[in-house]
C-alpha cells in the first residue's frame, strides 16, 4: 500500500483532502505533521524541501523500498533475507524509552514549524 501511495503522490501530487486530525486545526502539531508533503518531496525528488517538513517522509519511502525490493527478490529468487534478533529486555527498554523520546523531540521540532504545517 505504501508503494501505491507513493506512486500516487507522484502521479497527481497531493490529495485535494484535508487529512489533518482536529487538534491541528487549533494549531497543535503531532510528529507526523507534513508527513503527506515530505512523501510527496521525496518521490519527486527534492530532497531537502521533504526532510525540512518531516524527516519520517523521506524515511518511510526508503522503507517501502526496500520491502518492496526484498519482496520482489524473494519472489524472483523464492529465498528470502530474514534477520533474527535476540535481544535482552533491558535492550528492549532502552530503545522503547529511545523512540519515545525521538518522537517527542520531532513533535516539538513540528510545533515549531506551525507556521509552515497550518
Amino acid at each position: 500500500m505504501g508503494a501505491v501511495a507513493a506512486g500516487a503522490l507522484a502521479l497527481w501530487g497531493l490529495p485535494p483532502v484535508d487529512l489533518h486530525g482536529p487538534l491541528h486545526r487549533l494549531g497543535i502539531m503531532d510528529p507526523l505533521c507534513g508527513g503527506t508533503r515530505a512523501a510527496y518531496f521525496t518521490v519527486t525528488g527534492q530532497w531537502s524541501k521533504a526532510w525540512f517538513y518531516n524527516p519520517l517522509g523521506p524515511l518511510a519511502v526508503i522503507g517501502v523500498a526496500a520491502m518492496a525490493l526484498r519482496a520482489t527478490l524473494g519472489f524472483a529468487a523464492h529465498r528470502w533475507l530474514v534477520v533474527d534478533l535476540v535481544v535482552s529486555s533491558r535492550t528492549t527498554r532502552f530503545a522503547c524509552a529511545l523512540g519515545v523520546l525521538a518522537a517527542f523531540a520531532l513533535g516539538v521540532r513540528q510545533q515549531f514549524l506551525v507556521n509552515l504545517l497550518l
